[in-house]
């Protein structure tokens, strides 16, 4: 689905058909990728929405290897006549500069307090949505081994970040979707654990590049 989302250029805010993509143009740029996960009640159903940009005074939490998730993170209203159980909102973001000093950039990987909601509690789907969040830590953490082997170029960095960023969010959302295939939305759990330890051991291999 192709969301309209703002981009801001020179303080002055705009509207492009840019899917998850949010993007701020001076000597900097900064891009969001975000997805809100829904799990249906009974049947542990889930899949994705695109959602607007971040908001100004949303409570994040950034990803932290000691700090999981809980139910109290969610924080968001529940959407009443819904029939999901959870709504989990996370971002991935990046913002380039450059100045005299030379080529610099800041990766995020945040949770929405604001805009994730839980009506249907436990801890099993709580694990399983920790598990998305992971995931977006994982690619997180390639976007910093990418960004770390960039070399800059002033005639193509625009199109070369915004290519970087874009590739790797698709990546990202097939994974997502191949964990929520394969677990059948955390229904199968021998295959739930399975992707668990796949995703510890993606993040256990990319550790190097945790440090963004």
């Amino acid at each position: 689905m192709l969301e309209i989302l703002p981009w801001n250029c020179s303080g002055e805010f705009f509207y492009d058909t840019i899917q998850d993509s949010v993007a701020t143009f001076f000597n900097q740029f900064t891009f969001y990728n975000i997805m809100m996960k829904k799990l249906l009640p009974v049947i542990l159903l889930s899949w994705f929405l695109s959602a607007t940009g971040q908001g100004k005074n949303e409570e994040l939490i950034q990803w932290n290897e000691d700090q999981k998730l809980t139910w109290a993170d969610y924080k968001g209203k529940v959407q009443t006549g819904s029939d999901a159980a959870a709504s989990t909102a996370t971002y991935l973001g990046i913002e380039y500069n450059f100045n005299k000093n030379g080529f610099g950039y800041k990766i995020t990987c945040s949770f929405s307090k604001t805009k994730s909601w839980g009506s249907h509690k436990t801890d099993y789907i709580l694990g399983h949505e920790q598990g998305h969040f992971d995931i977006a830590e994982i690619f997180a953490r390639k976007l910093n081994k990418q960004m770390s082997e960039y070399v800059f170029n002033k005639n193509t960095f625009k199109a070369d970040l915004k290519n970087i960023y874009m590739k790797l969010t698709a990546e990202k959302d097939d994974f997502q979707n191949q964990y929520d295939k394969e677990t059948n939305h955390s229904i199968n759990q021998e295959k739930q654990a399975e992707w668990l330890k796949k995703i510890r051991e993606e993040l256990k291999a990319l550790n190097a590049f945790s440090n963004y």
